[in-house]
Parts: structure tokens; sequence; C-alpha cells
């Protein structure tokens, strides 16, 4: 029996089956069919959204890591002042 390769899946593509998971429309076996996904796998998806969906009303560190991003751009000379400085 030959093993299927590794496959890499897309934020986008784990996204749109976690909300299909939290929806509930639809039971795990079903969407594993659906999206070809291990039911293990659309369950960690599940749970990762769920535990992270808080942190987009008000965590914050959203835009920290921009600040720090666009400060260590600054220092390199990578970003320009103007685009830098609205930030």
């Amino acid at each position: 029996m030959s093993r299927r390769p590794r496959r890499n899946h897309s934020t986008a593509f784990k996204a749109k089956v976690a909300l299909a998971a939290v929806k509930g429309e639809k039971t795990l076996a079903e969407l594993a069919q659906q999206f070809d996904a291990h039911p293990n796998q659309i369950t960690t998806w599940r749970t990762q959204l769920l535990e992270g969906a808080a942190g987009v009303f008000g965590s914050g560190s959203r835009s920290i890591r921009l600040r720090e991003r666009f400060r260590i751009g600054r220092a390199s000379g990578r970003c320009e002042d103007a685009a830098c400085q609205d930030r």
C-alpha cells in the first residue's frame, strides 16, 4: 500500500473547514469526506479557531506585531519613512 504524500493546507482552506465545523450543519465524517481531510485534523482546526477567536476583538497583539515589524523595517532601511510613520 502506498502512502499519500504529505499535504500543506493553506490558511484560507483551514479557516473554511473550521468554520464549517463550527456551524455544526454536518458531521465530522461528512466534512472529512467533503474536504478530503481527516476528522482529527478538522477537530484540531476547529479548536484553534475557537481558541483564537477572542483575540480578534481585543488582545491588541496584532497591532503590537505590526508596530514591531515596521520598527524593524525602518531600522533596516527596507521601509520608507512615510509609509512607516503612518503606523
